[in-house]
Formats: C-alpha cells, sequence, structure tokens
C-alpha cells in the first residue's frame, strides 16, 4: 500500500539551519529575538518589558533594541486560528497588578457547557468528561488577543516586526546566534523584482522560537541539537468557520463521533466545537488526525458534513458565514516532546515544541505560561553575567517548565491521544481509565506513528460529502477567500513535496488540503502521477508538513488575514 512517507519533500529541516552571511557592519543587532508573533511570542516580549522596566541597568546592555519580534503574517495576529476557551490563569499572571481579565478583548466566561455523542440522525448528550469541563475558562478569538498582546508588548518597548519571515536559524560552533529573514520581492522563479528587498541576518544574545504549529525553525532546531523526544509528533487538521447568527448560543459545545468512522482501520480521530461569541455570533469547528487512512478524507468537507446535522443546522439556521480558517494543532503529547526546551542561545515555547493539551483542548494558556517563563529564564542569566550561548545557562527555563501545574496535567494525559488509534470505543474506554486514575493506568508509554506512515486505502468517502450550495455548505475555493488569503499569485513556491508519486498520494494531498493548493497531475504510466500545485491558495495551515511534504515560510505579509479566528 502507498505511504506519504515514501515520498519525502526535497527539503528538510536542516536546510533551515545556517550561518551568519552578512558582515558584522551590516547584521541587526538585538537583545533578545523572538520568532514568532502569536500568544506564547508575545508574552514571552510583554514579560520582558515588564522585567526590564525592573532592571533597567539591563535594558541598557541590551543595546537599541532590546526586545524584537519578527512576525510573518500582515499583522500579529493574521495567522492565529484557535477555538477558543482559554484557562485564564496563565493571563491573569502575565498581567498581575497591571490589567484585569475584563481589560481583555475576550467574550467572557463560559456561561454553560454541552457535550454530544452523535449519530446521522441523533444526539445524545452526556456529562462532560473531566478532561473537558470549562467552568471557570473564558472565551476569545485568538486572533484578537493577540493583537491585543501586541499591543501590550509595544507599549513596553518591544519592538514587533509585522511581514517578516524568519527562513534560516543562525548556528554557529553549536550556538544559535538569531534568525535570518526571508527576501521580498522575487517573482515566481526566485528572480528579483522592483521591489526586491534582500532579507537579513538577525543576531541576538537570546533566540526565543514561538512559532506555533509545523514552525520550521522549531523542527530543524530540535533535530540539530538532537532534542527528539521519546515518540515522533503527529498532527491533527482543524478547520474552523465563524457565522453571524440571528439567534443567541448560550453555551459551549463539544460533539464526538459522527461524521467519523470509529472502527480504527479507518484511523478517524477528532471531535467538533461550537463556541458563541457574544450575542451574534458563534464559531464552529472540526478537527481530525492526520493519521486518516481514506486518501478522500477532508477536514474541510467533515467539517460541511458536520453542519447538515439537526444539532448544528438549529444554531446556524438564518445564519451568514463571515470568516474561515485552518490550522494544524500539534498532538504528540507528554512523549512526544523534546527531551529539553532550551539549547544555547535558544528557548522553545509554545505549541511548536508541542506545549499542547489535546484531551484538555487547550494549547493557548500553555503558550502564555511557556512564554512568560522563558523570558524570565532569559533575564535571569542575563542579569548574572551569563554568556546565554553556553551550554546549560538557559536550563533554569526547563526546570521552571517542569515545575508547572501544566506541565503535571501533560503528564497525566500522555497515553490518552494514543489510545484512540485502537478506534473510538477501545479509545474511549482506554481514556475513561486514564481519567480516573490520573494517568497511572494503564501505565507506560502507548506509542505515537508519524502521520505521512499510515499506508492509504480506498472506500469512497467523498460519497458521504454535501455538495455545495453557496450559503450554508462552501467548497475550498470560496473558503479561502473568506480567510482574506493576501499571497501574491508570482510568489516563488513555499511548498517542498515530491513532484512524481503514486496516484493515492497525490489524490490524499488533494483531498487533505484544505485550501485547494494540491492536485493530481499527468499519469506517468505504472500508478504514478505528477503533482501541481498553487502556491498562492496556501493558509499555511501546515498540514503538507505532516503528510509528507515540507511547509517553508513564503513572503512575509502573505497568507491569510485572519481577524476573528
Amino acid at each position: 500500500m502507498a505511504r506519504a512517507s515514501d515520498y519525502p519533500p526535497p527539503f528538510g529541516p536542516i536546510d533551515a539551519i545556517g550561518v551568519p552571511t552578512d558582515g558584522p557592519e551590516e547584521r541587526i543587532e538585538v537583545g533578545i529575538l523572538i520568532v514568532g508573533g502569536g500568544p506564547g511570542g508575545l508574552a514571552c516580549a510583554i514579560r520582558l518589558g515588564q522585567l526590564l522596566e525592573e532592571h533597567p541597568e539591563l535594558r541598557e546592555r541590551l543595546g537599541e533594541v532590546p526586545v524584537a519580534v519578527l512576525e510573518k503574517g500582515k499583522q500579529p495576529g493574521s495567522h492565529v486560528l484557535s477555538g477558543a476557551v482559554v484557562n485564564p490563569r496563565p493571563l491573569r499572571r502575565l498581567f498581575r497588578g497591571r490589567l484585569t481579565m475584563a481589560d481583555l478583548p475576550g467574550y467572557g466566561e463560559v456561561p454553560d457547557e454541552a457535550v454530544f455523542v452523535l449519530t446521522r440522525r441523533s444526539s445524545f448528550r452526556i456529562p462532560p468528561p473531566p478532561t473537558m469541563r470549562n467552568h471557570g475558562n473564558y472565551i476569545f478569538s485568538a486572533s484578537e488577543l493577540t493583537r491585543f498582546l501586541a499591543e501590550q508588548a509595544e507599549s513596553l518597548g518591544v519592538v514587533v516586526l509585522p511581514e517578516t519571515s524568519a527562513v534560516k536559524l543562525l548556528v554557529d560552533h553549536g550556538r544559535v546566534l538569531g534568525a535570518r529573514t526571508g527576501d521580498k520581492g522575487r517573482g515566481r522563479h526566485g528572480e528579483p523584482l522592483p521591489t526586491f528587498e534582500r532579507g537579513s541576518d538577525v543576531v541576538a544574545g537570546v533566540t526565543v522560537l514561538a512559532e506555533g504549529t509545523q514552525g520550521l525553525l522549531t523542527t530543524a532546531a530540535i533535530e540539530r541539537f538532537r532534542l527528539q523526544g521519546e515518540n515522533p509528533q503527529i498532527w491533527a487538521l482543524g478547520v474552523k468557520e465563524v457565522w453571524r447568527v440571528p439567534r443567541p448560543l448560550r453555551k459551549i459545545v463539544h460533539t464526538m463521533g459522527w461524521p467519523l468512522r470509529a472502527l480504527a482501520g479507518y484511523g478517524e480521530f477528532g471531535g467538533s466545537f461550537i463556541y458563541p461569541m457574544g450575542d451574534d455570533l458563534v464559531t464552529i469547528g472540526f478537527v481530525a488526525g492526520l493519521e486518516a487512512r481514506d486518501v478522500e478524507f477532508s477536514v474541510h468537507d467533515v467539517l460541511q458534513e458536520f453542519k447538515t446535522h439537526r444539532l448544528v443546522w438549529d444554531i446556524i439556521r438564518g445564519g451568514e458565514r463571515v470568516a474561515w480558517g485552518a490550522k494544524t494543532i500539534t498532538e504528540g503529547g507528554y512523549h512526544s516532546l523534546p527531551r529539553q526546551l532550551s539549547a544555547p542561545g535558544l528557548l522553545l515555547v509554545g505549541e511548536g515544541p508541542g506545549l499542547v493539551n489535546v484531551p484538555r483542548l487547550k494549547g493557548i494558556h500553555y503558550a502564555i505560561e511557556s512564554g512568560r517563563l522563558a523570558a524570565e529564564a532569559a533575564v535571569r542569566a542575563l542579569r548574572r553575567g551569563e554568556v546565554p550561548s553556553r551550554i546549560g545557562a538557559l536550563d533554569s527555563y526547563d526546570e521552571a517548565l517542569r515545575q508547572t501545574r501544566l506541565w503535571r496535567e501533560l503528564y497525566e494525559v500522555r497515553n490518552m491521544r494514543q489510545a484512540f488509534d485502537k478506534g473510538f470505543f477501545m479509545g474511549g474506554a482506554l481514556a475513561s481509565m486514564m481519567t480516573v486514575t490520573k494517568g497511572r493506568a494503564p501505565n507506560g508509554r502507548f506509542p505515537t506513528h508519524p502521520n505521512a506512515e499510515w499506508p492509504l486505502i480506498r472506500t469512497g468517502r467523498s460519497r458521504r460529502y454535501p455538495k455545495p450550495d453557496g450559503r450554508y455548505i462552501f467548497d475550498k475555493l470560496s473558503s479561502v477567500f473568506a480567510s482574506g488569503n493576501r499571497t501574491r499569485d508570482d510568489q516563488p513556491n513555499h511548498l517542498e513535496v515530491a513532484q512524481r508519486v503514486r496516484r493515492p498520494v497525490a489524490e490524499a494531498w488533494e483531498w487533505m488540503c484544505p485550501a485547494n493548493v494540491y492536485a493530481v497531475g499527468r499519469d506517468l504510466g505504472d500508478g504514478m502521477v505528477t503533482v501541481e500545485i498553487t502556491p498562492s491558495n496556501c493558509v499555511q495551515c501546515g498540514a503538507i508538513s505532516a503528510k509528507g511534504g515540507r511547509l517553508t515560510p513564503p513572503e512575509g505579509g502573505s497568507g491569510p488575514e485572519y481577524t476573528l479566528t
């Protein structure tokens, strides 16, 4: 049987490692460099700004730009997508004595919650499992929250640089020195256009990678410093729509079961979320693991199928879709975390290294807490006169992270995601046992298998997908338009995939992609085909990196322009 892993991309993460190439006088020097302007990177920036206010002598030592954030989107939040129901503890800790939760741009506390098991025509409400209880948590738009965090960081003197991709991690003699930014203004074949701007080496005493899911430099750093965890990392894909609705929703809703198939042989694991955003907006999303085996499995189309259920129809009937987006979610859990989240001159925070609690459906507050702890570790090392690139200089970050409640929670559910490789019913039974015993039984380590290594099958999955009507059910291209995608048609291709593969692999890529980027090309005979790519459709969800290819950073400022997701 064909597997996507049989056709690796012509680009590996280690290709994103390099030494500085600009001369010393051409380099941009900053004190601390943060790559990624999402919640984790900005929480790190905010805490650094707070600490530098308390220690002005250190601010002076760090130079003209003590803290800089590189953000590849048009603005902070442009590429951020999540549910999002957020545990407020790390936000309160970050803003203690400065802001309250009422000052943040959210939609209030979770008013009520419901969990349903679905069949095609029915829904059965069940008590929320302990891992899915959200009393006291807050509802946010992740992109709105991120823009707010960027404003707070800038008010503390942090320099945020939007439209700036980081394409190489600068490493010399085993020490991280910073990152190189990408060129702008190149044509389809790499030729300089009249608007061409060359990238720069940005060097720093400490580099914090907060790229989020499928971060190229994070992946490269883990490989370069041999930080891989016990299990390989795995991912799911989430596709989300925001709807303006005529009737307010007064609770958050999670579902499991239909439209996914329960048998283990299909590899269909996931579920949905429906969250209110005030009185007239709701967010509806579906998340499914990228190990699904059917070549026609498409999370975008499963979401469209899900919306035909009476439970969902009663919520969106008479409404209008106002936004759409897609993003991968890091799902490997505790056993897939890097054995260390620091290296000489380097700190890893947030979802990039895998700080996501899948059973609790939580990642944002993990990113915020790890960003805060990374900032404190960096300042501890710099205040005592350490050279941060010395081996062990930043170890206090790992020590602090391992003492947190978040780390204990990850350990308790360390095998829960893997249990569902055995199917919905067996996985549910094992997950219940793990919940009751707080992870003590079954003990040991359940393995994970890379998403791309599962053999592909064909069962006619697409026959179940509803036909688009442009009002309630949408195709992929109209959804890309709803994302506000800004990618130039004549940009260089930023997607690295094998150009000649077996037909089932090409079909799996075509169906998997929520943005209609890949298509089956010419028939080459012997079951082989070419792969056609439309890079300008890409919303940078990262699914291809989990399924045999590699997403690399495109020109800064391209990609989606998320505002409500």
